[in-house]
C-alpha cells in the first residue's frame, strides 16, 4: 500500500493535469468558457475533497479506505476526463 504521501501527491499530478487540460482550451479559444470554468472548478473542489479525505484516515482500516478512496477518484477523474473532451 503506497503512503499517505505518495497519494496526496498522485492526487495533486492528476488534478493538475485536468486543470491545465482546461486552461489549454481555454486559451485556444475552444469549447464554451462557462463550461471550462465550472470544470475547473469541480477540479479544485475534488482535489481538496479527496486530499482532506486522506488525511483523516481510520486507525487499523487504512489499506481498505485507501482502496475505497482510490476507486472513487478513478471514477471521478474518468468522468470528468471524458466531459472535459466533450467541451
Amino acid at each position: 500500500m503506497a503512503n499517505r504521501k505518495q497519494l496526496k501527491k498522485s492526487i495533486k499530478i492528476v488534478t493538475g493535469e485536468l486543470f491545465a487540460d482546461c486552461v489549454a482550451l481555454s486559451l485556444c479559444g475552444q469549447g464554451d468558457k462557462e463550461k471550462l470554468e465550472a470544470l475547473m472548478t469541480e477540479v479544485l473542489t475534488i482535489h481538496s475533497d479527496f486530499v482532506a479525505r486522506l488525511s483523516h484516515v481510520e486507525k487499523g482500516r487504512e489499506k481498505a479506505f485507501c482502496k475505497k478512496l482510490r476507486e472513487e477518484f478513478v471514477e471521478k477523474v474518468n468522468d470528468l476526463s471524458d466531459r472535459i473532451a466533450q467541451v
